[in-house]
């Protein structure tokens, strides 16, 4: 971690870098303001919800999202394999320290059980989560608002950097309750002409077409043009404007096969990619595989990729803080059911790649990620930030040394937003 006063935020930064915007809405400012589901999602939702009438609903909805919020990636055959080695070395040497000249055989033996067993211990047990009729509205309950909230602050990402982009085709992988065509919808309005939405469950199908018409057999969907699939369309010409994946890739079985599924949605990739997961370590770390997946073909293709990342190196954070994941936050309202408090906060890490440049920024002007809240004290403001070197930096922000309109920026700022950057003779110190 750098400390600096001048490489970033420095002074006599332009005011015009706001253009025109007040300072608490830079355009650096991505997040959104308490997000509410969208009002026919939400009637649609309390509708199947008080229809099914599940026994013990909040509680199994808790067990649910506390579940798939502990969940971490299945472990690879070649790291458990190694991981059995290693083990087993260490144990022989113990037992070459003890002076052991027993049977040979026998001591291979009770190696081998003692590995197996701290291995059942240590070893995280995956299996996959198969979604029923009864578990998909459990998770409807659990997880439909804030995953709603995640996807539409990774989508507002998008539309504040790139005002002209709007969607007209739409793929989600992991489609589960069909929230991204609502955030989608939310976000651009009625641009999309046609979603396709991959779910391996029928049940989550079923109940996201639901959804779409409101809990009713009759009505005509809400949201047109929505296709809803159990497999990726085989096509490998076809592709669309935004292709989006949120929670999904944490539900895979390998790291091979993550890394093949986001091949495949970037080839299907015609202008944005966005891959969200949950904001903890697991799903900050699944990210990065697929950034460096990514990476390595745009680097083969000179595409240009534009990311919550402030840089295309490798993640400093990742690198230096593995315990601390780069997640972010954003506020919203649950649905209204017995337990659920007014106001909740979700956390997620997400990701954006671009196949081109669209961003009108001004190119002087370099940008960097706040990765943890600003802490505003008395005439000055400490913002850990990203920046586009591949660096993590300590800045501390103040009126006389960068100037009013940086220092209000800054304070108006929050964990999240980004903060443009300018060169100067103060260089920050390691």
């Amino acid at each position: 971690m750098c400390t600096g006063h001048g490489t970033a935020a420095a002074a006599g930064a332009p005011a015009d870098f706001l253009q025109g915007a007040s300072y608490k809405k830079h355009p650096g400012v991505t997040a959104l303001k308490t997000v509410r589901l969208p009002e026919d999602l939400q009637r649609g939702a309390l509708s199947v919800i008080h229809g099914a009438a599940l026994r013990e609903l909040p509680e199994r909805a808790r067990r649910l999202s506390n579940f798939l919020w502990s969940r971490k990636r299945a472990t690879d055959e070649a790291a458990l394999r190694k991981k059995a080695l290693d083990l087993e070395k260490r144990l022989l040497e113990q037992e070459v320290e003890k002076g052991g000249d027993g049977d040979r055989y026998l001591t291979d033996i009770r190696i081998r059980k003692e590995v197996l067993s701290q291995l059942k211990k240590t070893t995280y047990h995956w299996t996959p989560v198969r979604y029923d009729d009864e578990l998909s509205i459990i998770y409807l309950a659990a997880r439909l608002a804030g995953g709603y909230a995640a996807v539409r602050r990774a989508l507002n990402e998008i539309k504040k950097r790139d005002d002209l982009f709007s969607p007209c085709s739409l793929l989600d992988f992991g489609s589960g309750l069909g929230t991204v065509v609502w955030a989608v919808h939310a976000t651009w309005g009625d641009t999309l002409k046609e979603s396709v939405c991959v779910d391996s469950s029928k049940a989550m199908n079923t109940l996201a077409e639901r959804l779409l018409r409101g809990d009713s057999e009759t009505k005509d969907p809400l949201l047109k043009q929505v296709y809803f699939r159990q497999f990726l369309p085989v096509t490998p010409t076809v592709q669309f404007d935004l292709v989006v994946s949120a929670f999904a890739l944490s539900e895979l079985a390998s790291k091979q096969e993550r890394a093949e599924t986001v091949l495949t949605l970037w080839r299907k990739t015609h202008s944005y990619m966005v891959l969200v997961e949950n904001g903890t370590k697991e799903g900050h770390q699944i990210l990065m595989e697929a950034r460096d997946t990514v990476l390595k073909v745009i680097f083969l293709l000179n595409v240009f990729c534009c990311e919550q990342c402030a840089h295309q190196f490798p993640c400093p954070k990742l690198a230096q803080e593995p315990q601390l994941p780069c997640n972010y936050p954003q506020a919203y309202r649950p649905l209204p059911l017995p337990g659920n408090p007014e106001h909740e906060v979700e956390c997620f890490s997400y990701l954006v790649v671009a196949r081109q440049e669209t961003t009108r920024e001004d190119k002087s002007l370099q940008w960097a990620r706040l990765i943890r809240p600003v802490l505003r004290r008395p005439r000055h403001v400490h913002c850990h930030v990203c920046c586009p070197d591949g660096k993590l930096r300590h800045l501390v922000v103040t009126d006389k040394r960068n100037g009013r309109a940086m220092y209000r920026c800054a304070r108006s700022s929050d964990y999240g937003d980004r903060l443009p950057l300018l060169q100067s003779e103060d260089e920050s110190l390691p």
